[in-house]
């Protein structure tokens, strides 16, 4: 783990005040659905209302003081009462699984019957908890049906709606929202991006500052340029589609590039008047969305890319 403190973002502060206001005060529910789009940051805001439970001398406000061995061992990641539970590795130990299973919720649902061993609180935090998979979402439901004074278990998605809906009702829940473009473009610029380069990838964003943070540092806003002149050149004939195909599927980042082609199909029809465009723009953005989820199949994905580009030419 990091700094004890870290620097919450504007939007996050929020969401930790409000939450804070209510943990203090004895009003904070069993169990918390901390929900959002992603790079919002969920998890960090979970972490930190984590550190201000563990914290046995906190300072004014109620906050961690960072220096108690509460703090000490959140920091380092071995608080025996803070258990912090994503994707394990598989049983080869080559990769990590990709759904949270039932082996990790029954050691979770025993370790929150046992007595804290610093005598206070107890804290789980599940991320991606629509990862679950079924026999493991059976198992959290008896845990969030049989609540433990003291015992906090925290889910953290960007898709809620993959949970169950017995699941949903038994938390309360956190929600992040998009923070005023002002705010955003502040914060943004707060990490050391131009602003020109922020306003760029708010807008390729949508208004998500945690989005466009990312694709700044991890090159997306490029790839973004890249596909955006590709469509170009498409829609001219200066491109053949197989030839753009096999470019955009020889790495790893297709997905990527068919999300951001499918952002400035919409982004194009908001510029358009006439319908019979607007239209097609619609259905291709539908296409190339599918054409993304085909991805996770055992399709080829040169020739169902080949075939997107192609109607994008037509």
């Amino acid at each position: 783990m990091s700094d004890a403190n870290p620097v919450l973002a504007p939007w996050q502060q929020r969401v930790h005040d409000h939450a804070a206001v209510a943990l203090d005060a004895g009003k904070l529910g069993h169990a918390q659905l901390f929900c959002g789009p992603v790079h919002m940051g969920k998890h960090a805001v979970a972490l930190q209302l984590a550190r201000r439970l563990m914290c046995t001398q906190p300072v004014a406000g109620g906050a961690p003081c960072s220096k108690c061995r509460g703090c000490e061992l959140m920091v380092a990641g071995t608080h025996p009462d803070f258990m912090d539970i994503s994707f394990i590795p598989t049983r080869d130990g080559s990769k990590l699984r990709t759904e949270i299973v039932i082996e990790q919720i029954r050691a979770l649902s025993e370790q929150l019957t046992l007595t804290p061993q610093f005598g206070g609180a107890q804290v789980a935090i599940i991320d991606p908890a629509d990862m679950i998979n079924h026999a493991a979402s059976n198992a959290l439901l008896k845990t969030l049906e049989e609540p433990v004074p003291g015992r906090h278990l925290w889910l953290v998605s960007a898709r809620p709606e993959k949970l169950s809906a017995t699941i949903r009702s038994r938390c309360q829940r956190l929600e992040f929202r998009l923070p005023p473009r002002d705010e955003a473009r502040a914060w943004l610029q707060a990490q050391g991006h131009p602003q020109k380069a922020a306003d760029e990838a708010l807008d390729a964003a949508r208004g998500h500052p945690g989005l466009a943070d990312a694709w700044l540092h991890d090159g997306g806003i490029a790839l973004r340029r890249e596909v955006a002149a590709d469509l170009a050149k498409l829609a001219r004939g200066d491109l053949g589609a197989v030839e753009a195909a096999q470019r955009w599927t020889a790495g790893d980042d297709t997905a990527m590039r068919l999300r951001h082609a499918a952002d400035l199909a919409v982004a194009e029809a908001a510029s358009l008047t006439a319908p019979a465009r607007m239209r097609k723009l619609a259905a291709w953005f539908d296409a190339a969305n599918r054409t993304r989820e085909l991805l996770q199949t055992t399709v080829r994905a040169d020739l169902a890319v080949a075939e997107l580009l192609l109607a994008w030419r037509g």
